[in-house]
């Protein structure tokens, strides 16, 4: 058994102190409070089913599914990613750009997973569309940053210093090879369509959404 966590870029430090990245964090752990203290009722209802959707009901759930999470491991697990790639996205954007930027990157995860499901009735769940769109921002904008990273293969556990390239790219290719299936847990599950969706959307969109500024700087 083998895993890989990323845990922060060594390449660079943020100019600006990452505040919706942090605020993004807590949002989906106040959401996960919730889902507790509500349990399977709360999730059911606040998560997409692409049945519903197709049908024209509870458009709200491609929103607010993004914030939701089946189990400890899982938004754990998106929160250590978002927090490895996430804040220098943010840098190099202004605040309100990298939230739409998240924002619409879940929305589109979300959407492409409807698309190639359109009436499944698994209930789909998480931050990793819209975290997939910051790895894809990422990709295309530091792909030579080494990310400090957690590598363990058996009980051997070291920490390496892997290029963002490598680690996107390949998490990426997992991604495409595994298109179709459903990784769920609990109540529901995230689609690897939602992440090669989200990530597409990333590397394409994020020049739109730099910041001229930041650009300027790095001229």
């Amino acid at each position: 058994m083998g895993a890989l966590i990323p845990l922060t870029d060594a390449s660079r430090r943020p100019v600006h102190v990452p505040v919706v990245t942090g605020c993004i964090i807590l949002a989906n752990f106040i959401a996960f409070g919730l889902e507790l203290k509500g349990g399977e009722a709360f999730v059911l209802k606040w998560s997409v089913v692409p049945a519903n959707i197709t049908a024209g009901h509870d458009w709200i759930t491609i929103l607010t599914a993004m914030f939701l999470h089946a189990s400890w491991s899982h938004i754990l697990g998106n929160m250590v990613f978002l927090w490895a790639f996430g804040p220098e996205v943010e840098d190099c954007m202004n605040p309100l750009r990298y939230l739409v930027f998240y924002l619409a990157g879940g929305l589109v995860a979300m959407l492409g997973q409807v698309a190639a499901n359109p009436h499944s009735t698994v209930p789909c769940l998480g931050a990793s569309g819209a975290i997939a769109t910051l790895m894809g921002g990422f990709l295309v904008t530091y792909p030579g940053d080494q990310i400090k990273s957690i590598l363990i293969i058996f009980v051997f556990v070291r920490v390496s210093f892997i290029p963002a390239a490598v680690i996107i790219g390949v998490w990426f290719l997992t991604q495409l090879f595994n298109v179709g299936s459903i990784a769920t847990a609990q109540t529901g599950g995230v689609a690897y369509v939602a992440h090669v969706a989200g990530a597409i959307f990333g590397a394409l969109a994020v020049p739109l959404f730099r910041d001229p500024k930041y650009l300027a700087d790095q001229a």
